[in-house]
């Protein structure tokens, strides 16, 4: 009698203590991945910065931030990014052009007017576009893109800016699509249904109703999609050149940030010299950058949405 009320009052009392002992095992499993995660980025800033120092100590700031020539490899060098970061900025606009209307219709047509077999249909063509890997994209740009532009507008170059935009904007598009797709979710029925019911059209729903309520998740996949494109390598490389301008003629070569990082870091720079450096003076703008636009999109994101009950 002793020995099996002991069991009945033991073997529970195990369970528990496993279930605890697993639950413990979960808990400090994924809080190593977070350390894990904020050592890594912190280990990934004091590189970049530690590298960059022994840049700065040759090449002042001013100079480089302020310059408007760029050569690091071609005497006499030069290390004015500005060309860089022109280049980087017309292939963002550009890009945005075309991936903030049609991903934002899609969004809307999505969530608002399509039905079921139909957003069963479109989602997994998003989804692919966002799984093509981007030197994909940048072959397509100039081996077909190109050539089709050159027809319109005979004088655009080999490389050029134009099918480098548009090749990034649709690898941007699935972003946003995705993102104004969560937000305008977020958005009540309730809303919705008072609109109907004061007669208001779908239309005047949408416009009026559904997308000024989700307007900072909407803006905040903007950001986050610029902060994208501003990160793209590959794609840019093929498509827009290597040649660093100050132009606004998108039919000519330009050079991006990251593509000045692929040129440098593919060897020919001797190890510990000023144009080796460069690209870590050229990553922590980069990485900048794309932090100050992260930032902005958060701040957008909880400074101007609507709280629902």
């Amino acid at each position: 009698m002793t020995s099996e009320t002991t069991r009945q009052f033991s073997v529970p009392f195990l369970k528990k203590r496993k279930v605890r002992w697993g639950e413990e095992t979960i808990h400090i499993g994924l809080f190593l991945s977070s350390i894990l995660s904020v050592v890594t980025t912190f280990l990934i800033i004091g590189i970049l910065f530690s590298q960059s120092y022994h840049f700065f100590k040759e090449v002042s700031l001013w100079d480089f931030l302020t310059g408007t020539e760029w050569s690091p490899m071609i005497t006499p060098r030069a290390y004015g990014v500005l060309p860089l970061v022109c280049g980087t900025l017309q292939i963002v606009l550009g890009s945005a052009l075309i991936a903030i209307p049609v991903g934002l219709s899609c969004a809307i047509y999505l969530r608002e007017y399509a039905s079921e077999r139909v957003r069963y249909f479109i989602k997994p063509i998003l989804e692919i576009l966002a799984g093509i890997p981007t030197i994909v994209y940048g072959y397509i740009a100039l081996m077909a893109l190109t050539p089709m532009i050159k027809i319109i507008f005979p004088q655009t170059g080999t490389f050029n800016a134009v099918s480098a935009s548009i090749v990034v904007g649709v690898m941007i598009l699935p972003m946003i699509a995705s993102l104004c797709d969560d937000a305008l979710r977020a958005v009540p029925n309730s809303l919705r249904e008072g609109a109907y019911a004061l007669g208001a059209t779908s239309f005047e729903v949408t416009t009026q109703v559904v997308v000024p309520s989700a307007l900072s998740g909407i803006v905040a996949s903007f950001v986050l999609a610029a902060s994208r494109a501003i990160g793209e390598t590959m794609a840019v490389s093929l498509a827009a050149g290597i040649t660093p301008v100050i132009s606004a003629n998108p039919f000519q070569s330009i050079q991006t940030m990251t593509s000045a990082i692929v040129e440098i870091a593919k060897g020919d720079a001797e190890h510990g010299t000023t144009e080796y450096y460069s690209l870590f003076a050229v990553a922590i703008l980069l990485f900048t950058l794309t932090l100050g636009m992260n930032l902005l999109s958060n701040k957008i994101l909880h400074r101007f949405r609507e709280v629902y009950e």
